[in-house]
């Protein structure tokens, strides 16, 4: 079943085009990696399927219905959001940021279920030991796992992530990823912004190269992120490996 769909989206501020004539979507079960150089429109693109922008030409459905169409409290329940800008300005416990994920399930039956869900949040990104830590206290990385346990504690039928690996080490970005694949495992729809083509190549379904506000190729990994595709999008000689224990492309820029 398809969660999120755009048809047509175009993004322009002035005569800037930011996003142009999208058509892409995603299902539950299903992660889909935006992929691209800097500038090419995916986190715009991202911007929209939150429902933080709106097209400005085409649409963005979720669950069939215009994002528009949604009250607030509805569509947070129904997606969680993942920023680049995740700044706390006080300095709350980290178990309190986590615990703000549960905010959409106030007041409802899902309450009931809000210690489980910032515990197994809180677990799955690897912050329990800091839980009593200050969120301005913490690393860059350390805060970047926080807001994705805030994100994870909210159970979202769609996870909307922009850069979740960016400030972590090799381990934690490795972790984050098996994170994103499991939640589509569960039945979730993911998108997820990745500047490391060979982590998109890992660990999601499909991915959607962009280029210049457009989606230049969408597809299983191994069929889009092609040596002559990546050369040409990103204006860099590459070599493509296959994984000798899965077969997903390895991206290696030649040197």
């Amino acid at each position: 079943m398809i969660a999120l769909q755009a048809t047509g989206a175009t993004f322009s501020i002035g005569e800037a085009t930011l996003v142009d004539n999208v058509s892409l979507s995603v299902g539950h079960g299903e992660t889909l990696a935006l992929v691209g150089p800097n500038g090419a429109g995916k986190s715009t693109l991202l911007s929209l399927f939150t429902g933080e922008r709106r097209p400005t030409l085409g649409s963005v459905t979720l669950e069939g219905v215009e994002l528009a169409a949604w009250n607030h409290r509805d569509l947070a329940r129904r997606r969680a959001v993942l920023t680049q800008d995740n700044q706390v300005a006080f300095a709350f416990r980290v178990q309190d940021v986590v615990e703000m994920g549960r905010a959409p399930w106030r007041n409802t039956p899902q309450a009931d279920e809000d210690e489980a869900a910032i515990a197994e949040a809180m677990e799955r990104t690897d912050v329990l030991h800091v839980g009593e830590r200050t969120f301005t206290s913490l690393s860059g990385g350390e805060k970047a796992r926080v807001s994705l346990a805030r994100v994870l504690a909210q159970r979202a039928a769609v996870v909307l992530l922009d850069e979740p690996t960016a400030a972590l080490d090799l381990r934690h970005q490795e972790e984050v990823m098996r994170v994103t694949r499991s939640l589509a495992q569960d039945g979730a729809a993911v998108v997820v912004v990745v500047h490391d083509l060979s982590l998109a190549g890992a660990y999601a379904d499909t991915v959607a190269v962009m280029d210049r506000g457009a989606v230049v190729a969408w597809g299983p990994p191994a069929e889009v992120l092609t040596e002559e595709l990546v050369a040409d999008v990103y204006a860099t000689p590459v070599r493509v490996v296959p994984d000798p224990g899965t077969g997903a492309p390895i991206i290696v820029p030649q040197r």
